[in-house]
């Protein structure tokens, strides 16, 4: 495996533990927040070690109070307590730099009676960005965009495909899959996720019983990423009750497996769904799941479509989770189906920039006119509009509206 790559929140971490005392780096197991946490950290308690976790479920104050600082507290959630002990620490000497905690679960994070609550910088992790993957991280592409200037998309020399497109969608973002030489080893490493997932994770913290049903939802789940699925039909295809699904909605978002895009509303639309999208954290999940390869993804349009644009979303969710002031991720669909926009970024004064991903290599006009009807629509709040493409170059499609090649969210 190579040598670490600087990951997009690095430079972040850093910036917060020379302010504060503590920070939390949340996301999926095996994303790489212990080998992250640890470019920064002194010393390190790991709870997944039995011998480590027994100590610290006796006296928690104790288990952390020699340092070495910063210490990383990892995989948190096998000694729930040790998060008293840190706010214990903190509120006796909030020195910055103390400790970073990580997990894989995003259980009572925001619980009103959490024991950390003002005392963490929450900070979340995904798998690897594509910029990130070829040594060169960033999270500028929004601030490109809002330019309207196609000479912040310079054309690249090898150009990418929607075949090419597809092959890094399916080849996944976790590290032990991202940087497998092999691609059997890679198959075989998200095949097994996924059934640790199911038969020992989801355990973990939740009550499922039967870990084949809950195969079930996710295969069905994984079927309708990037669409706007109630959860009966998601219920009625996994062979479960809609009562389950739910929970079983719940438990997958707290495993930050699935992400749950809201929809947008404004004042100055009606008719609009509120359904949510659901989108896989990582589309490669959906290789094991459905049974599926590349060629497999070529041969259908509709599954082609929405692992494209789970495939985009996962990118610009990094970058837009590490920004100073975070926006909100939307989308939008009115309710009989006849506009809809894949990703509508809210920003903190309420305005927006919107994005439509097409697998076309030639966009034109017509592919930008949900996004010119979302700008006649709201007016001065609209900022930016981009339609992502699996084409070679950036060209204007109107004042505010871009068509960018899919690679200008890392390139």
């Amino acid at each position: 495996m190579p040598s670490y790559l600087t990951r997009l929140v690095d430079p972040v971490i850093d910036g917060l533990l020379a302010e504060h005392p503590a920070v939390l780096l949340v996301g999926p197991r095996a994303c790489g927040k212990t080998t992250t946490a640890r470019r920064h950290c002194t010393g390190q308690l790991r709870l997944d070690r039995p011998a480590e976790a027994r100590v610290a479920r006796v006296d928690p104050d104790a288990a952390i109070s020699d340092g070495p600082f910063p210490l990383l507290i990892d995989e948190w959630q096998f000694v729930p307590e040790i998060l008293g002990a840190v706010k214990r620490a903190v509120d006796d000497d909030p020195s910055p730099g103390r400790f970073v905690v990580a997990g894989s679960t995003q259980a009572d994070l925001t619980a009103a009676g959490w024991p950390a609550t003002g005392r963490l910088i929450r900070l979340p992790l995904y798998g690897f960005t594509e910029g990130e993957l070829i040594g060169q991280p960033r999270a500028d592409f929004l601030d490109r965009l809002l330019t309207s200037d196609t000479a912040e998309f310079p054309a690249q020399p090898d150009a990418l495909n929607v075949r090419d497109y597809i092959t890094r969608a399916l080849r996944g973002t976790f590290p032990e899959a991202a940087l497998a030489g092999s691609p059997d080893f890679r198959r075989r490493w998200l095949a097994s996720y996924v059934d640790q997932l199911v038969s020992r994770d989801a355990t973990l913290v939740g009550a499922v019983r039967d870990p084949m049903r809950l195969r079930r939802y996710l295969q069905a789940l994984a079927a309708c990423t990037a669409e706007t699925t109630t959860l009966k039909r998601l219920a009625d295809a996994a062979g479960i009750s809609q009562h389950t699904a739910n929970a079983y909605d719940a438990l997958l978002e707290q495993l930050v497996i699935t992400d749950k895009l809201p929809a947008w509303s404004s004042n100055r639309l009606t008719r609009l769904s509120r359904l949510p999208k659901r989108h896989l954290v990582d589309p490669a999940f959906a290789g094991p799941l459905l049974g599926v390869d590349q060629r497999a993804v070529m041969r259908d349009a509709d599954l082609l479509g929405t692992l494209l644009e789970s495939f985009a979303v996962a990118q610009l969710r990094s970058q837009c989770a590490l920004l100073d002031d975070p926006p909100h991720l939307y989308h939008l669909r009115d309710t009989n189906g006849r506009r809809e926009v894949d990703l509508i970024i809210e920003f903190s004064d309420g305005r927006v920039a919107a994005i439509e991903v097409k697998a076309s290599a030639a966009p034109d006009q017509d592919d930008a006119r949900h996004l010119r009807w979302l700008r006649n629509s709201i007016g001065d709040r609209f900022l930016a509009g981009a339609v992502l493409h699996t084409g070679p170059r950036a060209f204007r499609l109107d004042d505010s509206i871009l068509a960018l090649p899919v690679h200008s969210l890392w390139s």
